[in-house]
């Protein structure tokens, strides 16, 4: 192996380290401006894409909401709510669910069915770019929440944002600056869920 390939591969990182150990998700409601530009936008989603795949399927795509498609998007919520015969209140609160932060990402899982590559790994693998996200979010100083909610799963919902016959939302990755000071939250204890074999 040449030195050329062996540093491509042979890199401590110890801030990454630090950044792994300390990273934690701050509230979308609690987000501002700004949020990434532009060019840190494709930064954040080339590291999503990074992630582990096994097969090289690439079983994964993403949908980004900014400006006003932030509004657009809340638009199909908000029809989807009342259409479900949610209060006026309610609606007009999902029609203002995108625009808590200033960019929303969603990672769209596309596994594919009927390969050699068992499904479950390809949804791992959308799972794993959702994580890769939120890590190059906070290494560039945003802040990332990772959410599901009910929007994901609805059929009307999952139409109007154009997701194909056997897609799912992976996650609704919320990326902004805090407006809060982020509190730490309980962690496991490695005792209670490491064993050693």
């Amino acid at each position: 192996m040449s030195s050329d390939k062996k540093a491509v591969f042979n890199h401590p990182a110890p801030e990454a380290m630090g950044l792994l150990l300390s990273r934690r998700s701050g509230s979308a409601k609690a987000m501002g401006k700004p949020g990434p530009s532009k060019k840190q936008l494709e930064q954040i989603l080339e590291a999503g894409a990074r992630a582990p795949d096994h097969g090289k399927l690439f079983p994964w795509r993403f949908i980004v909401f900014e400006g006003d498609g932030r509004k657009r998007a809340g638009d199909i919520l908000a029809a989807a709510a009342k259409a479900d015969g949610e209060r006026d209140k309610q609606v007009e609160e999902e029609r203002r669910r995108f625009t808590r932060a200033p960019v929303v990402v969603a990672v769209i899982s596309a596994a594919r069915e009927q390969h050699k590559i068992p499904v479950w790994e390809q949804e791992l693998s959308a799972g794993a770019v959702c994580q890769n996200i939120l890590i190059a979010a906070t290494a560039l100083g945003f802040v990332g929440n990772w959410l599901t909610e009910w929007y994901a799963y609805h059929p009307t919902v999952k139409q109007q944002l154009g997701l194909k016959p056997g897609e799912r939302v992976a996650g609704f990755l919320y990326l902004g600056t805090p407006e809060d000071v982020l509190e730490e939250r309980p962690r496991p204890e490695m005792k209670d869920i490491v064993r050693w074999f």
